[in-house]
């Protein structure tokens, strides 16, 4: 008897998506919030030249909006235990603990006892604090300073670890623009046993320019073929590109059966309000 594949409803990938921004979105968060579904996800990066009172008061006032913060902690940037306590009782006393991401961050050398995002995870002052959720990383392209093989450990460690202490896991991965390799990097993840679902990564619409200068900083392959399957001419840097064919084609050979909870993450390069935008209308049409 043939296997007949389950199929996945290519719409499923942006019901219950998520959205990344950072401390200077605020305002443009505000506005983008009608455009969002209740309790979407709003990831709100650590980044190291930001106030991090500004990523506080943003995680409170997407709270406020009927949003779900989730605020990202970055290891190598701890100074010590004390700054981490403070970090996690700030978003707990605002009702905010509930989903965090936990990082390595951009420092090589770990400013203080945390060398990784499973050091932070050992101390137990996740599960103390309120988190029920946490964010762990995947890299669908791979990592340019660390083996394949050291990433599915770290990911099935981190993964084992949270379950043990109670807290739900949930893959989000950096961004990508090849369909095929993400789709080889979700099957190598079911086949390590891994359950918990994965969030995609995919650029919100902005420009090309915008789009591959990102590319360039985080280490993403940007090939001519691979740009024209994603729906961008790296010989014109001026118009705006968005991830409708890369959604559809995803969605199209994903099979639920075999590659479980897949959702998207909508990294708002654009701004929150066109990727709102362009979310909803993805939907609607």
């Amino acid at each position: 008897m043939s296997h007949q594949p389950t199929p996945f409803d290519r719409t499923a990938l942006l019901d219950d998506f998520s959205i990344e921004v950072t401390a200077r979105d605020g305002d443009r968060l505000t506005e983008a919030a009608s455009s969002l579904p209740t309790g979407t996800r709003v990831n709100i990066t650590a980044l190291g030249t930001e106030d991090p009172t500004a990523r506080l008061a943003l995680a409170a006032s997407a709270h406020r909006a009927g949003l779900t913060p989730v605020l990202h902690l970055a290891a190598r940037r701890l100074a010590d235990e004390q700054e981490l306590r403070s970090e996690l009782q700030a978003i707990q006393d605002q009702g905010t603990s509930s989903h965090v991401v936990v990082v390595g961050g951009d420092p090589r050398k770990p400013v203080g006892p945390y060398d990784s995002a499973l050091s932070v995870m050992r101390t137990g002052l996740l599960a103390e604090h309120g988190v029920r959720d946490v964010g762990i990383s995947g890299y669908p392209e791979g990592h340019p300073d660390i083996p394949r093989a050291m990433l599915a450990q770290a990911l099935t460690d981190k993964v084992a670890l949270l379950e043990s202490q109670g807290i739900e896991a949930t893959v989000v991965t950096q961004f990508s623009f090849d369909v095929d390799a993400v789709l080889g990097w979700v099957e190598r993840v079911r086949d390590l046993g891994v359950e918990a679902p994965l969030r995609v990564g995919v650029p919100g619409p902005t420009s090309v320019k915008r789009l591959l200068a990102f590319a360039r900083r985080c280490g993403v392959g940007t090939s001519a073929g691979v740009a024209r399957k994603y729906g961008f001419s790296l010989g014109n840097l001026l118009t705006t590109a968005g991830p409708d064919a890369f959604v559809s084609a995803l969605g199209e050979r994903l099979e639920a059966g075999r590659h479980g909870d897949v959702r998207i993450h909508l990294f708002a390069f654009g701004g929150p309000v066109g990727t709102a935008a362009w979310a909803r209308d993805y939907l609607a049409g």
